[in-house]
């Protein structure tokens, strides 16, 4: 009975700890969130708003735009950036991150500054707060949801 008893107690306490050993800490699991927001970020500046917003964008992911317009789909959103004056540019930080205790889902907001120069090369900045809803995808990556 003895020897049940121990092999029950070794059984649990390994059980235990290989569980554990594969879950994140929630610093890690934001670390990886915001280095997917750096990597959006540095895309945007290098490769164009367009190209990041569809490469991080979740298939079923929905942006929500001027005078509440959503757009929703990964295509309908490269379509609609596809719209936006090719000149503008965008930069944003988050302030504040939150993961899910799973780390399946997550999200950021903190201040964005867009640009824009009109016809006669007038710059145009407006400033504001983002939020953004982020999902783990089966790959491990993270993809914006919501935005």
């Amino acid at each position: 009975m003895k020897n049940l008893l121990l092999l029950f107690a070794v059984l649990t306490a390994t059980c235990a700890y290989s569980q554990k050993k594969g879950v994140k800490s929630e610093t890690e699991l934001q670390a990886e969130v915001r280095k997917a927001e750096s990597d959006f970020n540095k895309l945007a500046s290098e490769k164009g708003i367009t190209a990041a917003f569809y490469a991080f964008a979740d298939e079923n992911a929905t942006i929500k735009r001027r005078r509440d317009t959503l757009i929703s789909g990964r295509e309908n959103i490269r379509k609609y950036f596809l719209k936006q004056p090719a000149n503008a540019t965008v930069t944003w930080s988050p302030d504040f991150i939150e993961v899910s205790k799973d780390g399946t889902l997550a999200y950021t907001y903190g201040k964005y500054v867009w640009t824009e120069k009109d016809d006669q090369g007038k710059t145009t900045t407006a400033t504001g707060i983002f939020h953004t809803v982020w999902k783990r995808q089966k790959d491990g990556s993270w993809k914006y949801v919501w935005d």
